[in-house]
């Protein structure tokens, strides 16, 4: 299934907050749009999850790397239709949860899987890679000669099921200049890393149910080897944290809080570094 790898790319919590940006139509797409105070250091394009843009978890993300790192940051509207609700993160998270009776194994389990099929099907198909990734790659060439955004280095920052668009974007020359993707999705090895040229940073857990630790080190290997430039690339793998931390951890849950600040740290250095 193209963008889902596990269960996890389905599951998690709702971030609280009040998102601070404006939504706006660029280059044809309807867009949440976070500024810096000032000038801007760069302009980020935040691909977002399976979720979608108008969820506030991404959106809260995009006003982090406004705030706190000095980017324009665009979050566009790339899927091509139907889009998750937030009720199907909570009907996987009752899936996976532990069955308190034979009552809920019988008959409440079932129904959220419906709903969770219900979700994941549609959006499987009205998003397929043939569709979303030629929208991907114009929005970004429009980029390249907008007034606005020509001057400026361009970031992608993509997350789940964005990551795998990010990483695209990084195989080519001149549609961005950096990346950095949290456990992407659906990726090929070694050909899709392999064919990377452009700095890219990569925040993973190392119990991703999408990506198995020794494929993540595998992935480590190749992109930080001695044939590539010397820091070019960097995978940062975070000890216990499952798929999806960056964007929808679980408030309550201590050690995927954390890691998701270290995750949003991360991609604001490696950002800075190479907008410079």
């Amino acid at each position: 299934m193209s963008g889902i790898t596990c269960p996890d790319c389905l599951s998690g919590s709702i971030k609280d907050g009040k998102p601070s940006g404006e939504v706006t139509t660029i280059h044809s797409l309807p867009a949440y749009v976070a500024r810096p105070e000032g000038t801007p250091k760069g302009l980020v394009v935040l691909i977002p999850d399976i979720f979608g843009w108008e969820l506030s978890n991404c959106r809260l993300l995009a006003d982090a790397y406004a705030k706190e790192g000095g980017f324009l940051v665009y979050l566009p509207n790339f899927m091509n239709g139907f889009i998750p609700s937030a009720g199907a993160m909570h009907s996987m998270e009752a899936l996976l949860a532990p069955s308190p009776s034979i009552f809920t194994t019988i008959f409440y389990k079932p129904l959220w899987l419906l709903r969770v099929a219900g979700a994941a099907i549609p959006f499987l198909f009205y998003n397929g890679e043939s569709v979303i990734k030629p929208k991907v790659f114009k929005f970004h060439e429009s980029l390249r000669s907008d007034p606005e955004t020509k001057s400026l280095k361009i970031g992608s920052a993509g997350l789940c099921w964005g990551g795998k668009y990010t990483i695209h974007l990084a195989q080519e020359p001149n549609l961005i200049d950096v990346g950095f993707t949290a456990h992407p999705s659906k990726m090929k090895f070694p050909e899709d890393w392999d064919n990377v040229k452009i700095p890219l940073s990569i925040a993973i857990g190392d119990v991703d149910m999408g990506i198995k630790i020794d494929m993540v080190k595998d992935i480590k290997a190749l992109l930080e080897g001695e044939s590539k430039q010397s820091g070019q690339n960097e995978v940062v793998i975070y000890p216990g944290a499952k798929h999806g931390f960056a964007v929808r951890a679980d408030p309550k849950d201590d050690g995927q809080t954390k890691s998701a600040g270290e995750a949003l740290k991360q991609a604001i250095n490696w950002f800075a570094k190479w907008m410079v």
